[in-house]
């Protein structure tokens, strides 16, 4: 296999990155871009033998990083976010050719976002403080300990920030880390090693293991020298990752899927709720914390539907590189016929379509149209399981009992969105969601000091902030005695 691949006029290595080297497999896999469904990539398929391989490259380096004083880490992941932010034109384009997501996003806030990642968490380690406890006189003092390699397994709706989300707080909390990219859209992580590299990480400090889940994120999220496994996907997978890791008694944190429900009340600013709505069809739809069910109390069911339709119908789809895109393809032929199941199955049970429904029939390919769906009963499939695709569906209630019950009415709990004038309608409805994230009057709004994570299927664990280093470090409690300090005898 050719070591290197050309994307988009950048070079991007196919190999391995374990121990501060390229390291080559006996087999590759095709790496196929969504935009035309062409071979853009052989690359490294990796196994046990080259997870085994990286944790071990990691294992070696932890002790050197972990000893690493926290400001000089502090000072290497911001030398990171620097060269990311210098990065953003290439990263951006090999990413969008990799997953078919917009281009114009990837350049104006994802990579951005990427940096902010490293930038964040290099600050965070100078805020972390555990002093000012007392009992009894003695003093206790909570200190996060570096707890060894961590293993970043990573989606590919938005693979470089989702694993940068769980790389850079690992790393500043003196692990050392083996990230397995998804194999739909792995080369933005190759890239990352690179840039890991020219920034000053010690060699092994960060490596990358490319492969299929199967097999490459399967041998590794069960070997016995892991210290943390962070996995973002789907709630099918995390049981596998879960089951796996804790034959090793290896703690997880665990970001699955969503259901999430979009709630208008009659007193919303319709104009704004509508807009956020259609919005919901971003990156087509393959956005885990996405308001798929709109649910809209019945005063204004109807006005909000229409302007709903009227606004989505101007919304054009086609080449992701094209600055004037709204909506792009779906990941791969599979997904797409997946997410084309879910319709046709809601459709045979009863659903009418009000909008979209199929592949854009002018662009064929993985285009799936932006689709609406009404009408569909209580408890299906389609108002419970996730689609991941560009999928919503709309329903009507009546006050905030139903409201409440509708939107609870799915295993998921990652997120809910809501829009209302009335701030103690605000407060009362929030508080009965099952969410792990709420936004009223907002969406996709937050600090990276927050907590972040769901309930039920949508996973285990929240990160973000102190949360991150609680789950990355050994916290540890020292209480000291009220007694002077004196040399024995």
């Amino acid at each position: 296999m050719d070591a290197k691949a050309a994307v988009e006029g950048v070079e991007v290595s196919t190999l391995h990155w374990i121990g501060g080297e390229r390291v080559p497999s006996g087999d590759a896999f095709a790496d196929v871009s969504p935009i035309d469904e062409t071979v853009i990539a052989e690359v490294a398929r990796g196994g046990r033998a080259d997870a085994a391989r990286a944790v071990a490259a990691a294992r070696a380096a932890f002790p050197g990083w972990a000893a690493t004083p926290p400001e000089t880490r502090a000072r290497l992941l911001r030398a990171v976010a620097d060269r990311v932010d210098a990065e953003v034109e290439r990263l951006a384009a090999v990413e969008t050719r990799d997953n078919g997501s917009l281009l114009r996003s990837h350049r104006r806030s994802v990579m951005p976002r990427v940096a902010q990642n490293f930038r964040f968490f290099a600050g965070w380690l100078g805020e972390l403080g555990g002093g000012g406890l007392e009992i009894s006189g003695h003093r206790e003092q909570v200190s996060w300990a570096p707890s060894g390699v961590t293993a970043v397994i990573t989606p590919w709706n938005a693979p470089l920030m989702l694993a940068t989300w769980r790389i850079a707080p690992t790393l500043a909390a003196g692990n050392t880390v083996v990230a397995k990219p998804p194999e739909w859209a792995p080369l933005t992580a190759s890239l990352l090693a690179d840039i890991t590299r020219d920034a000053g990480l010690p060699d092994g400090v960060f490596n990358v293991v490319q492969g299929l889940g199967g097999q490459a994120g399967a041998a590794l999220v069960a070997h016995p020298d892991l210290a943390r496994v962070a996995f973002t996907g789907s709630a099918r997978t995390g049981r596998l990752v879960a089951a796996a890791a804790g034959a090793q008694l290896t703690p997880v944190s665990l970001e699955l899927g969503g259901k999430s429900p979009l709630l208008v009340f009659a007193d919303a600013d319709l104009d704004l709720a509508v807009t956020h709505a259609v919005g919901q069809y971003d990156n087509a739809g393959q956005v885990c914390l996405a308001g798929t069910r709109l649910l809209i109390e019945e005063p204004i069911a109807g006005e909000f539907t229409a302007r709903f339709l009227e606004r989505a119908a101007g919304l054009r789809q086609g080449d992701p590189r094209d600055e004037a895109t709204d909506i792009g393809p779906a990941i791969t032929r599979e997904h797409l016929d997946r997410v084309d199941g879910f319709v046709r199955r809601a459709v045979a049970a009863g659903a009418r379509v009000l909008l979209g429904g199929a592949v854009n029939p002018a662009l064929g390919g993985l285009y799936y149209q932006p689709t609406l769906l009404a009408g569909a009963a209580a408890g299906s499939e389609i108002l419970t399981e996730e689609v991941f695709g560009p999928v919503l569906t709309i329903q009507a209630f009546t006050g905030e009992d139903e409201a409440v019950a509708l939107a609870n009415s799915t295993r998921y709990g990652l997120a809910a969105t809501m829009f209302t004038g009335d701030e103690g309608r605000a407060e009362r409805v929030s508080a009965r969601l099952r969410a792990g994230t709420v936004w009223v009057n907002c969406f996709f709004v937050r600090d990276l000091r927050a907590p972040f994570g769901g309930a039920g299927l949508s996973g285990i664990g929240r990160e973000g902030g102190t949360w991150s280093f609680d789950f990355y470090a050994d916290v540890k409690n020292t209480v000291y005695a009220p007694k002077g300090w004196r040399p024995n005898g």
